[in-house]
């Protein structure tokens, strides 16, 4: 008898262990919805820098940007020479972010991708211009991971110098 109850606590204690692996591997983070009782009360997502024990928060956000900078609308005249530079920084999801922009947006004409290339044509309605400048649409044309200071002195020069001198924009 004793021999059966080691048995049945040993498999007690593997299940245990096993589902806490497994809870590790679907949700590894310390902020995990399964564990988090909590979500079900408004007032536990009102604000998320506020701490349970209600201490001050020892984490202030502060933004280099007002609300409106953050909300305003900027129209962009795919058909005229308005041009997206995609100025691709490292470790933050950019090459996600550059794909989703060559594969995901509706326009009017949409960039064409074809499978096995890295790089999509990204021409304006009928004119054989680009209105995106990233490595998915023109390549690597001002060298590997371009930095802004590169961005900035490369960008017109490329554009630029696919145009007659009359069509070029004013920038």
């Amino acid at each position: 008898m004793e021999d059966r109850s080691h048995k049945v606590l040993l498999a007690l204690v593997m299940l245990f262990l096993f589902a806490v692996i497994v809870l590790q591997y679907v949700c590894p983070g310390t902020e995990c919805q399964l564990l988090r009782l909590r979500t079900l009360s408004p007032a536990a997502s009102a604000d998320p820098y506020r701490a349970e024990d209600e201490t001050p928060a020892r984490f202030v956000p502060r933004f280099n940007f007002s609300a409106g900078d953050l909300l305003r609308r900027v129209d962009f005249n795919i058909k005229g020479d308005d041009l997206i530079v995609f100025l691709h920084i490292q470790k933050t999801g950019g090459t996600t972010f550059g794909r989703h922009l060559v594969r995901n947006i509706q326009l009017e004409q949409p960039c064409e991708c074809r499978a096995g290339q890295k790089k999509c044509t990204c021409h304006r309605p009928g004119k054989r211009e680009t209105w995106l400048f990233s490595r998915f649409s023109t390549g690597w044309s001002c060298g590997l991971h371009a930095d802004w200071t590169e961005l900035t002195n490369c960008v017109p020069s490329v554009v630029d110098s696919k145009k007659e001198v009359r069509l070029r924009p004013s920038r």
